[in-house]
């Protein structure tokens, strides 16, 4: 059964429900049902802890609490937080999960409805809450182990903690840190369980709880902005809807060694039997990737011990000559000749029937290995599924060309930028989980494009606002334990801004944010020289991981006096846009000066870089060229007309220059349709076309997607925003996406249609020809008016169906 809620913040909640297995069903409540004492007052609930254990060392918690209600009640709200995280329960069932990722000056809370689940009589209220400690993933901000479960009202009040509750640590659990290839792996440990040592029935009123400590007390919850003399978590309620939670199934065995397997395993629910003192191996295959919770249940096998390790794709074999090779994949379909490196989890059987591992934190995979080595006790697999998880964002979009390369272009776009979409917006979800500015102004807007849900954007708007160091810049990602500088990044928060005032009448929101951009150009103006270039810029001037003579680790080639093509042109581009958000929301003095800026660097930028051969270089020395630095040019209008035409002729054709990657070609296809070109961006798709023909399943990190770390980054998602923008040609063409500007660049296309979320409802184009001519559906939503654009003429659009012969 699916059933879908709309909430009073106008945030579309999806939960999915089975009866094969308990899901996530928590109802997140609207901030007009919490109390106000819940945001203005310190709580009556108290942080709590277990007794006699580390403040932040690794470590699994279970905390009860039973109550007796005289009669079921209609409505019965609590707020729930942990550090680091926690799953809260009812009666033994699962009922929310959390906390979002924030940090300690914006820690989230998430507010919940428990009345579905609790009866007359008495309850149980369970929590399971983790630390994983110096192993916990970078983007988890942590203060030390806690819980915190606060009641809305006086009616509410029984369930908060203190020292009533009841509490123990589980020790059948220790952190396994993964061994991969590469080495810049911060998405935390994978969890090994012993369960001879595990706590079961916990949850159940009938478990005796009598050995268990009375919690321990820390100090009181308190809401952001109230004083108390403590320290730790600032509240504030969640932003953002409860994650989806979908049964996924695992579509076959790919290969198996030491037994047969049935047909039907994994992809219907069936039992295996492992016999006693086997080593078996399987390789089960989801056919896609996906991020998901495993879930295995098994029977006996009394000390059997299973490794479950998770792979977005298979390395080729080891001892390779080269030792290159070995960090190759190829296609990622095949699995002969390969071997499996990937995160993993351990278990051990305690012998008991039922038992049941669902991982603490959601895993990545495509390919998931089974290694079990039994005792002397077979062992039954009673089952082995999965549950996806990510931010419930719903495709409210519809692309046909009669091309099923396109098709399946917008549906692995998709899937990457959903896998990348949780509680954050992230870079990718196997290696870093970490929400980065460039990635993320890009993901933005294909949630804007394929869903129109901007609670997600917003949150990753205010949350990398939060980052701002005291220089003015906000940090390259966030949230982050540990902080990381990409200044360019700041530039593109405030293209970011720019996109969100663009695309959502939210004018306030971004009004709010103008200080924050005026601050990051602040930090910039103090490298510039007197000629506005930028010199000796610090921190890590990331542009695009392009391979070229000159480039290091991202960053474009720096001349022999500290000047850059890439920054002066970035910085241009950014006081530009801030100029127009100054001028429609903010201050007239800033938006002159931001005009002014722009100017005396666009005139500096054609003098110092612009060579005889038509081409900006990417120094003063005028002895490097790339796609990057002659692509900003054309979108910051340092050059324009013809010249910026045959400049994007020459950005397409010059092989010579250093090529942008899957990343960077999201503005190199913005240029090339901002000159009139836009009929080639079919021809553009290169990268995206080659790695379908290699069964990738999501968008690798890089263009060499055959040695790419990751294979699933959402910065190359930009198909789906540009075949809505550029092929369709729908855009905004006012702030607020009052008015829409249609100018569709078919290419070779015979016919296209499609649909794409508006503020005001959907907008729809029909293209098609009658006789060799081409013929235009438009249907633009109530109160929404537009201009379409064909050739050299424009036609007027009003609100409804508008039919054009062209």
């Amino acid at each position: 059964m699916r059933t879908t809620i709309e909430t009073k913040h106008t945030q579309r909640v999806s939960y999915r429900i089975t009866g094969v297995l308990l899901l996530l069903i928590s109802i997140n409540v609207s901030a007009q049902n919490i109390h106000s004492d819940i945001l203005e007052k310190k709580w009556k609930a108290l942080w709590v802890s277990v007794p006699g254990e580390p403040d932040e060392d690794y470590g699994v918690y279970k905390f009860r609490k039973v109550i007796e209600l005289k009669s079921k009640p209609s409505s019965f709200i609590v707020h729930v937080s942990a550090d680091n995280r926690y799953k809260l329960y009812v009666n033994d069932q699962e009922v929310s999960h959390g906390p979002a990722r924030g940090d300690l000056f914006h820690y989230n809370f998430e507010t919940i409805d428990l009345a579905p689940y609790l009866i007359e009589g008495k309850n149980v209220i369970g929590a399971l809450v983790w630390n994983f400690g110096n192993e916990r993933a970078e983007a988890q901000i942590s203060y030390r182990t806690a819980f915190i479960l606060q009641g809305n009202t006086s009616a509410e009040e029984i369930v908060n903690t203190n020292k009533s509750w009841k509490c123990i640590r589980d020790d059948s659990y220790e952190p396994l840190r993964p061994q991969l290839i590469y080495t810049f792996y911060v998405s935390g440990p994978g969890e090994k369980i012993d369960f001879n040592k595990h706590v079961t029935g916990w949850n159940s009123l009938t478990f005796q709880d009598t050995s268990w400590k009375s919690a321990n007390e820390i100090f009181a919850g308190l809401p952001k902005g109230v004083f108390e003399w403590t320290n730790g978590w600032m509240l504030v309620p969640r932003s953002i809807p409860p994650m989806e939670l979908t049964p996924q199934r695992l579509a076959s065995t790919r290969m198996a060694t030491g037994i047969t397997v049935p047909k039907i395993f994994p992809a219907q629910a069936s039992s295996l039997t492992i016999p006693a003192n086997k080593k078996v191996t399987l390789l089960l295959d989801q056919g896609f990737l996906t991020n998901a919770y495993p879930v295995l249940q098994f029977s006996k096998g009394k000390n059997a011990l299973i490794d479950i390790r998770y792979a977005e794709a298979l390395y080729v074999i080891e001892n390779s000559s080269d030792w290159r090779a070995e960090q190759q994949k190829g296609n990622r379909n095949e699995i002969t000749g390969k071997r499996f490196v990937g995160v993993k989890d351990q278990l051990i059987s305690s012998g008991a029937s039922h038992q049941k591992f669902t991982s603490l934190a959601w895993r990545t995979f495509r390919y998931l290995e089974l290694a079990i080595e039994t005792k002397n006790e077979p062992l039954i697999i009673d089952d082995s599924h999965a549950v996806f998880t990510g931010y419930p964002f719903e495709f409210n979009a519809q692309f046909e060309a009669k091309n099923p390369e396109l098709n399946k272009i917008l549906e692995v776009g998709w899937r990457t930028a959903r896998l990348c979409a949780v509680e954050t917006y992230m870079d990718c979800p196997y290696y870093e989980q970490l929400q980065y500015i460039g990635d993320t102004r890009i993901q933005a807007l294909v949630s804007l494009f394929n869903s129109g849900d901007d609670a997600l954007v917003k949150n990753a708007l205010r949350q990398l606002d939060n980052s701002r160091m005291a220089e003015g810049i906000t940090l390259s990602r966030y949230p982050s334990a540990n902080a990381q500088e990409i200044p360019t990044f700041s530039l593109y928060w405030i293209g970011m801004l720019h996109d969100y005032w663009r695309y959502r009448p939210d004018h306030e929101f971004v009004k709010n944010k103008l200080a924050s951009a005026r601050q990051i150009l602040h930090f910039f103006n103090q490298y510039q020289q007197s000629d506005g270039s930028l010199k000796k810029a610090p921190y890590w001037e990331f542009t695009d991981w392009a391979q070229g003579e000159g480039w290091d680790r991202g960053v474009a080639p720096i001349g022999k006096n500290g000047n850059s093509a890439a920054l002066d042109i970035q910085l241009c581009w950014a006081y530009q846009l801030a100029a127009e958000l100054e001028e429609a929301l903010g201050m007239k003095e800033f938006a002159e000066k931001y005009h002014a800026a722009a100017e005396q660097l666009k005139q500096t930028i054609k003098s110092k870089y612009w060579s005889s051969n038509h081409l900006f270089a990417d120094t003063p020395e005028q002895t490097l060229y790339s796609q990057h630095a002659n692509t900003l040019a054309i979108l910051a209008e340092v050059i324009s007309g013809d010249e910026a035409t045959q400049l994007a002729k020459k950005i397409l054709s010059d092989t010579s220059l250093t090529q942008a990657t899957i990343y960077f070609k999201y503005y190199v296809h913005q240029a090339i349709a901002k000159v009139g070109l836009g009929d080639s961006y079919l021809n553009l798709l290169g990268d995206w076309r080659a790695q379908l023909s290699n069964g990738l399943t999501t968008w690798a990190e890089i263009s060499d997607h055959n040695n790419s770390r990751s294979d699933c980054h959402a910065w190359g998602s930009s198909p789906n925003i540009e075949f809505f923008r550029i092929i369709l040609g729908i855009d905004s063409d006012s702030p607020g996406f009052s008015k829409v500007k249609i100018k569709p660049h078919l290419g070779s296309l015979s016919q296209a249609k499609g649909k794409m979320p508006h503020p005001n409802g959907q907008i729809a184009v029909n293209y098609f020809q009658v006789k060799g001519k081409w013929k235009a559906e438009i249907t633009l939503p109530e109160k929404t008016l537009g201009t379409f654009y064909w050739q050299d003429k424009t036609y007027p659009l009003s609100s409804g169906k508008t039919t054009l012969d062209l």
